[in-house]
């Protein structure tokens, strides 16, 4: 499912797109790392469910909402492939953040 949803903006490998740090000329960002190298696994699960389901706002990136097209289950599936990429003190430190900040 990452393969054929994700990858084409967030790289086969999860590594997110080339200077994902910078700007595009329009003030968006461009698609960043899901792989622990950037900020994901800065959002509690519910935070990256809702990404996912809804996309981005239109003044802050390009990601579609997958709502209509992913089960909550693939979105599940997605989250866990992305997350087998964190290094392990990434995953754990994850983790302590999910647990205080739970869904609203």
């Amino acid at each position: 499912m990452y393969a054929r949803y994700c990858a084409s903006c967030h790289g086969g490998q999860a590594e997110g797109a080339e200077e994902w740090r910078r700007r595009l000329p329009d003030g968006r960002w461009r698609p960043p790392p899901l792989n622990g190298t950037g900020h994901t696994w800065h959002h509690p699960l519910w935070q990256l469910r809702q990404q996912i389901r809804h996309g981005s706002d239109a003044e802050h990136g390009d990601m579609p909402p997958f709502a209509d097209v992913l089960t909550d289950a693939e979105i599940d599936v997605v989250i866990a492939w992305f997350q087998s990429h964190w290094p392990d003190r990434i995953y754990a430190a994850w983790l302590d953040y999910d647990a205080n900040f739970p869904a609203p």
